[in-house]
Order: structure tokens, then C-alpha cells, then sequence
């Protein structure tokens, strides 16, 4: 004979992907994943780009304010001059690194609203007394993640510096020549040869980012990874667990067997079977257009219904088929079916021929 026993319920590894509320709990926290190598790369590219369409413009904005700078050396300009030049000045620069700032604040936001979308939370701004624990502090310093972290720091810097050295090489006849062009020539090239390796390296840069992105996925996806176990304990809080459902669904029936007792004073008869079955009707004319039940019972829940229709003194009526019908299909609240009206009403007439319902209609 065998025992199937799954041993991850014991040793809690941790071998099952996160559910959705563990991933919903993990992003309340912050805890979500992001490659700032995308985001990165995505402010280069947009910044490259805008250097090689729009730099004409630039360098006309920044070109202009030359002029004023060789009235700074003038002895005879007094100091609101030389503020003002210097405010006309930045106000130049301003406006030539206000649509490269403006471009790569509206990048990098979009490329990290696209990696985790719209995430707010307090937490990670929350007091931690580990982060003062110096061990702490070494051990993330010397963990795993941040050694991966430096290798792959140093292997970008060694792919970009050899492809940044084959690029200057690759060009080394043009930039020889230059020495022939009067300034503007020789300045236009090595702007445009700037732009140009700037553009490679930001090609390259995505390449990596593509890489990034998927390991820093892979990496989150490893740490919300659960147990067995947890799974399990997570079912039991969100389903509750099954001793307190069990233990509130008792007082539930408590509570709608004192009421249903409660209501058994107020019944106009009790129809009987006369032992098995017991059934409380009630009939109210500005309520119901027929009688209702207020109260049924089988066995033991019939006994203790007639034990509480005698000291209430409302009267019981026996009548098997009755009472058993009546017990069968009608919950506690149902009116009498028209079926029923004729046998029912008969009993009730009865009822109300007694001294203590003489006030009763039927």
C-alpha cells in the first residue's frame, strides 16, 4: 500500500506562480518589476533623434548669444550690462535644452507607465529598522542581484567602448580631412559624426534593454513565486476558513431558530402530522392575500414548535397529507398556493369558530 503525499506542502519551496492577489498585494507594496535599462535607452534614442533632426536650430540658439560674451571683457561695461548679458545668455540656452528636456522627461514617464502602469503606494517610503542594520546592508551589497548588477554594468561599458572605438576608427579618414574645412565645416562634421555614434550606441543600448526587460520579468516572477502551502493558506483567508464558516454558519441557524420560535406565538394554527411534521400558518388580510408560513419543523424542531404552540395557547390542528405537503414545498414566508386555499381555509374556519378568534376573518 502507498501514500501519495506531496512533500512541497512540507517543505515549502516554492515552486507555483503567484496568484492574482499575491501580484495585487506585491503592487500595493511597490514591489513591481522595471529594466531601467528601457528607460534608458528610449531617453537616448528620443535624444539622438532630436539632435540629428532639430540640430540646426539648436546650434542656432546657442550660436546667437557668442556675440555678447566678448562685451564681458570690456572694461568699461558696468555690472547691469554684464547681467544682462549673462540673463540673455541662459535665456538662449534655455530655449535650446528645453525641447531635448521636455522630450526625454515625456519618454522616460511613458516608458515606465508602459513597464508598470499607474502605481502609487506609501510603502517603500515607510521607516524599516533593517535598513540600519549594517549586516543587512552587506548582505544586499554582496548579494547576487547586485553582483549580476555590476557584470552587467561592466559588459555595457565594454560593448559600448569597443563599438564607440570601431566607429571612431571606422571614420578616423574623415576626420583627418577635416583639417582642410574652415571652422563651420569642420564643426558640422564632427556634430553629425557625434549624432551618428550617439544613434548606434542608443540602437545598442535597446538591444540590451530587450534582454534586460525579460530578466528583470523573469526575476519577479521568481520572487512572487509561492508554496504549496501558501496557496493554500491564501484559499483559506479569502474563502475564510472552514472551521469559523462552519462555526458562523451555526450561530446563523441559531439565531433563525429563535426567531422562527419567536414566531410561532404570533401563528393563527399549527398543522400537524401530528408527530413528524409541524407547520405554523399566519393570515393576514392587510398583508397577504392568503396565509403564509411562519414556521416549520421536522421531528425535533416539531416538538419544540408544539411544546412553544401550547405555552402560547395557539391552537394545532392535525391533518397528515396536509402537513406533510406543506413542510415539502413551501419555505418559511411562502404563501399557501391556490391549490391549497380550500383545505387551509377550512382549517382556519374552524380555528376562528373558537372564543379566542371570534374577532378573526376569514
Amino acid at each position: 500500500m502507498y501514500l501519495n503525499i506531496d512533500l512541497q506542502l512540507f517543505s515549502g519551496e516554492k515552486t507555483e506562480k503567484a496568484t492574482p492577489k499575491k501580484r495585487q498585494d506585491a503592487r500595493q507594496k511597490g514591489q513591481v518589476f522595471q529594466s531601467r535599462e528601457v528607460n534608458s535607452a528610449v531617453t537616448l534614442i528620443i535624444s539622438m533623434l532630436i539632435l540629428k533632426l532639430g540640430g540646426k536650430a539648436i546650434l542656432t540658439s546657442i550660436a546667437e548669444p557668442i556675440p555678447f560674451y566678448g562685451q564681458l571683457f570690456n572694461e568699461e561695461i558696468d555690472t547691469d550690462m554684464a547681467f544682462k548679458i549673462l540673463y540673455t545668455s541662459m535665456i538662449f540656452l534655455v530655449k535650446a535644452s528645453a525641447v531635448i528636456v521636455l522630450a526625454n522627461y515625456v519618454s522616460a514617464f511613458a516608458s515606465s507607465y508602459s513597464q508598470v502602469g499607474n502605481v502609487f503606494t506609501a510603502e517603500t517610503l515607510k521607516f524599516k529598522i533593517d535598513r540600519l542594520n549594517p549586516l543587512e546592508g552587506i548582505k544586499r551589497l554582496f548579494s547576487a542581484r547586485s553582483a549580476f548588477e555590476v557584470v552587467k554594468s561592466l559588459a555595457k561599458l565594454a560593448v559600448l567602448s569597443i563599438v564607440s572605438t570601431i566607429y571612431i576608427k571606422s571614420n578616423m579618414g574623415l576626420y583627418i580631412k577635416t583639417y582642410q574645412l574652415n571652422k563651420y565645416q569642420f564643426s558640422y562634421i564632427l556634430y553629425d559624426s557625434a549624432i551618428n555614434l550617439g544613434l548606434v550606441l542608443a540602437g545598442i543600448l535597446i538591444a540590451l534593454a530587450v534582454f534586460d526587460y525579460f530578466f528583470q520579468r523573469y526575476q519577479h516572477e521568481k520572487q512572487l513565486k509561492m508554496s504549496k502551502q501558501e496557496i493554500k493558506e491564501e484559499y483559506k483567508q479569502m474563502e475564510g476558513n472552514p472551521e469559523i464558516k462552519s462555526k458562523i454558519k451555526e450561530k446563523q441557524r441559531q439565531f433563525a431558530m429563535r426567531r422562527m420560535m419567536e414566531d410561532v406565538s404570533k401563528a393563527d394554527v399549527i398543522i400537524t402530522n401530528p408527530t413528524h411534521y409541524a407547520v405554523a400558518l399566519k393570515y393576514d388580510e392587510n398583508a397577504n392575500e392568503a396565509p403564509f408560513i411562519i414556521a416549520k419543523g421536522k421531528n425535533l424542531i416539531a416538538l419544540k414548535i408544539r411544546e412553544r404552540a401550547a405555552a402560547s395557547e395557539v391552537p394545532m390542528v392535525e391533518n397528515k397529507p396536509l402537513a406533510r405537503e406543506l413542510y415539502s414545498k413551501l419555505n418559511i414566508g411562502d404563501i399557501i398556493p391556490p391549490e391549497l386555499y380550500d383545505a387551509v381555509a377550512q382549517i382556519l374556519a374552524y380555528v376562528y369558530s373558537k372564543d379566542r378568534y371570534k374577532h378573526k376573518k376569514i
